[in-house]
C-alpha cells in the first residue's frame, strides 16, 4: 500500500454524493458498498431494520476463525439544514489539503479508508480475519448497533478486537462518556388562572425536575475525580420543555426532553432509577390534588460508557499500531460502549478532528487520510 490518496478518495466521493442524514434511507449508499465489495469476491451480510429503509452491513475478509479485528463506522450523517457551507456540502471538494463534505470526518472517511484497504487485505496472507460492520442511525441514538452485533453473533466468528473508527485524529481513545435521552410526559389538570387551587400545573411540576437535573449535576461536580474527561464529572439537563396553551390557563400537559452523560463506573440503570424516583415524588404531590395527574418517563437514547480498558487486547492492538501510549477519553458517545457491553475489547481510532464534526464546511485533511492509511497497512501485517 502507498501513499496514493486515489483509491480512498475515490470511494469517499462515492460515499458523500449519497445524503444519508438520519431521517432518509441509506439503502443505496449500503448498496454501493455491497457491489464494490462483491466485484472483489467479498460476501456482504446486508442487515436491514423492521421497515427496510435503514441497512446495515457486515462482511469478512480473510480466514474464518475467531481473534480477528472489526472495523466498525456509521453511513449516517447529520443534517446541512441552516449551515452555510462555501461549497456543495454533497460534492467531495478539494482546497488547500483538505477535503470538504458533509460527512468526510464523521465518519465516511474512515469507512473509505477501509474499503480502500480490501484489495491490499485480500492479498495478504492474513492467518486472522477482518471483519466489517457499517450501521445506521448512531447520530440518533446508536439505533443500528444491536441489529449489527446480533448478525455479527449469527454469521461470523468472534473478533478478539474492535476498533472503531470514530474521528480521534488516528489517536488511540479508550473511554467516553455514556449518554441517557429521557423524555418526560406530564399530565395535570387545566383550570383558569384565576383558580389555580383547583388545577394541577404540569409545567409547576416540570420545574421541579428542572431543578432535579441541575441538583445533580451539581453534586455530581462536587465529587469529580481526575478521571480524563472534560469535564470531569457527570451532567444532567434539559434540552427542550413543551407546555401550556395560554398565560390563563393552568398548563395541563408538559414534555422534557433531557439529556445525561455520565461518566464511568456511572451506569445508565443507576441514573434511570434516580431519576424515576424523584418523578414518583413529583407525581405523588400532584396526585394528591387529582388522581388522575400522571407522569411517565420514555428512554429513546441509552448509549453505555465505553469503561477505559488500557491493557486490553484493542488498546494493546492500537498502541503496537500507532505507538501512542496515551488513554484518552472524550465526553462524546459512540458504538463503542455497545460493543464493549457486548464482550468485546473495544477502543476508538479514526482520521480527522471532533471539531470538524457536524459543522459547517467539515472536512477531512489529506494528512489524516494518510495516516490513515498507514494504520490500514500496519493493522493487516499484524493479522498476517
Amino acid at each position: 500500500m502507498t501513499n496514493d490518496l486515489r483509491p480512498v478518495l475515490d470511494i469517499l466521493n462515492r460515499l458523500i454524493a449519497f445524503p444519508t442524514v438520519s431521517d432518509q434511507s441509506n439503502a443505496e449508499l449500503v448498496g454501493f458498498i455491497a457491489a464494490y465489495l462483491d466485484q472483489l469476491g467479498v460476501h456482504a451480510q446486508i442487515v436491514p431494520n423492521a421497515s427496510g429503509e435503514k441497512l446495515g452491513l457486515i462482511a469478512q475478509i480473510g480466514p474464518s476463525v475467531e481473534g480477528g479485528v472489526l472495523l466498525s463506522g456509521h453511513t449516517d450523517v447529520v443534517t446541512v439544514e441552516g449551515q452555510a457551507w462555501t461549497s456543495d456540502p454533497w460534492v467531495l471538494t478539494h482546497r488547500e489539503g483538505k477535503f470538504y463534505g458533509r460527512g468526510t470526518c464523521d465518519m465516511k472517511g474512515f469507512l473509505a479508508l477501509a474499503l480502500a484497504a480490501v484489495p491490499q487485505m485480500l492479498a495478504a496472507p492474513l492467518t486472522r480475519p477482518v471483519q466489517l460492520a457499517f450501521s445506521y442511525d448512531e447520530e440518533i441514538g446508536c439505533l443500528g448497533t444491536q441489529p449489527i452485533l446480533a448478525a455479527l453473533d449469527a454469521h461470523q466468528p468472534r473478533a478478539s478486537a474492535v476498533i472503531v473508527g470514530e474521528p480521534s485524529l488516528m489517536t488511540l481513545v479508550t473511554g467516553h462518556k455514556g449518554g441517557l435521552g429521557l423524555k418526560t410526559r406530564i399530565m395535570g389538570k387545566a383550570a383558569h388562572s384565576s383558580r389555580p387551587d383547583i388545577g394541577v400545573s404540569a409545567i409547576e411540576a416540570a420545574a421541579r425536575l428542572i431543578q432535579w437535573h441541575q441538583k445533580e449535576t451539581v453534586q455530581s461536580q462536587s465529587q469529580t475525580t481526575d478521571n480524563g474527561f472534560t469535564p470531569p464529572y457527570s451532567t444532567a439537563g434539559v434540552g427542550t420543555i413543551h407546555g401550556g396553551i395560554a398565560l390563563n390557563t393552568i398548563p395541563e400537559n408538559c414534555v422534557l426532553e433531557s439529556d445525561i452523560r455520565f461518566v464511568p463506573p456511572d451506569t445508565a440503570e443507576d441514573w434511570i432509577a434516580r431519576y424515576r424516583r424523584e418523578v414518583k415524588i413529583v407525581e405523588a404531590t400532584m396526585i394528591e390534588r387529582h388522581a388522575g395527574a400522571s407522569i411517565t418517563v420514555d428512554v429513546p437514547e441509552n448509549i453505555p460508557a465505553l469503561r477505559p480498558d488500557p491493557n486490553g487486547v484493542a488498546a494493546q492492538l492500537v498502541r503496537r499500531i500507532t505507538e501512542d501510549n496515551d488513554d484518552q477519553m472524550v465526553s462524546y458517545q459512540t458504538e463503542a460502549g455497545h460493543f464493549q457491553a457486548a464482550g468485546y475489547s473495544t477502543v476508538i481510532c479514526g482520521p480527522g478532528s471532533i471539531e470538524q464534526a457536524h459543522g459547517q464546511d467539515e472536512f477531512i485533511s489529506a494528512a489524516q487520510l494518510r495516516h490513515g492509511q498507514a494504520f490500514m497497512k500496519s493493522l493487516i501485517q499484524t493479522l498476517c
